[in-house]
């Protein structure tokens, strides 16, 4: 007889459980606990659609001769995917941006002095790292060129920075787009006594095809004017994000509400001629040495990729990607200050004397 009661109870409780999960008291407490374990800050995370982490052969931590706040293992995670939306011409409110809010997640990708190769290529990153650029920037005439191949990225509408959308995380509107990051770019290393000019056009709209075709012809018509020309910045936004979830990218700098950084770089590994991308890449790694020094948590991992960007149109070419679309542009505008105030000394150390 014990053993049926106890028997008797037993079912009686699962099918106690069982109506217990089917109803909306339990559907509340799941998603109750979910959001206690998805509100922690997320450290070191980023929505992959790269196969897996690609580590440079060979590479370790090194120890180099000059000071560096921080210097992290030689690794990253860190993803690049372009999120399209069909809407067009709707106005991004603050209601809309509360609603995008819920599905956004703050992130802090390890970087300082690191390197995500995507190639096949084996670099001895701490010969690089020691060595000086090849770059030289000449004593008159402009010496930097600042473009934006992709203008209309956006940020996230926050407080009086919303805009009028010309497609998902896009605006036309140069005051929220990219070029605004890219006026306060060109603003501080102006005032450190760099000559600069600033590409603002508009390249990826209203076709978002061509746009390094119509970028590359730019660059080249520039180069044509201004042959001093020795650095070609093209001042990007990212975009990271998984299963509706977009992640926003945030410096732990004191004192500061700042998105990250990333520097990327090509190679000739797509098969296209790009001989001189290796000094691309050691101007990518000076710049990224500099800033981490002063900023250990700003910069993200330096991306080295196969495709070459446009960057075979001149030495001393990179790609800057300053936050991601999950950011407002405040805290882009944070970042590219951050950036600018520690790459234009370094910058200018290399104006031939």
């Amino acid at each position: 007889m014990l053993g049926i009661k106890k028997l008797v109870s037993l079912l009686i409780m699962t099918m106690s459980l069982y109506i217990f999960s089917a109803s909306p008291g339990y559907t509340v407490l799941r998603e109750n606990r979910a959001e206690r374990l998805e509100s922690g800050r997320m450290k070191n995370v980023s929505a992959s659609y790269l196969n897996g982490e690609t580590l440079l052969p060979g590479s370790t931590e090194v120890s180099l001769p000059y000071p560096v706040t921080s210097l992290p293992e030689i690794k990253a995670a860190m993803a690049v995917n372009e999120v399209k939306d069909k809407t067009e011409g709707e106005l991004v409110s603050i209601q809309q941006a509360r609603q995008r809010d819920e599905h956004i997640r703050e992130t802090t990708i390890q970087g300082g002095l690191s390197v995500k190769n995507q190639t096949g290529y084996q670099l001895d990153l701490g010969k690089l790292l020691i060595s000086p650029p090849a770059i030289k920037l000449p004593a008159d005439g402009v010496q930097i060129l600042v473009i934006h191949t992709h203008a209309s990225e956006a940020y996230t509408p926050a407080g009086l920075d919303t805009y009028v959308a010309s497609d998902e995380s896009r605006t036309e509107d140069t005051k929220y787009n990219i070029v605004r990051v890219g006026d306060e770019l060109c603003s501080i290393l102006e005032g450190a006594g760099l000559k600069v000019v600033h590409d603002r056009n508009i390249y990826d709209y209203p076709s978002y095809t061509g746009s390094y075709t119509r970028s590359g012809d730019a660059v080249q018509s520039w180069l044509a004017e201004y042959p001093g020309i020795s650095v070609v910045i093209d001042v990007h936004r990212d975009a990271l994000g998984e299963n509706g979830v977009v992640y926003k990218t945030m410096a732990e700098e004191q004192g500061v509400v700042a998105s990250q950084m990333m520097i990327l770089v090509g190679t000739d590994e797509s098969g296209l001629e790009h001989p001189g991308w290796q000094q691309n890449l050691g101007l990518a790694l000076y710049l990224q040495r500099t800033v981490s020094a002063r900023h250990p948590t700003l910069m993200r991992p330096v991306e080295l990729v196969p495709q070459r960007y446009n960057q075979h149109l001149c030495p001393g070419s990179i790609i800057l990607e300053v936050g991601s679309s999950g950011n407002t542009l405040q805290e882009a505008l944070a970042a590219v200050r951050l950036f600018a105030n520690a790459a234009a000394p370094a910058l200018s150390a290399l104006v031939q004397s």
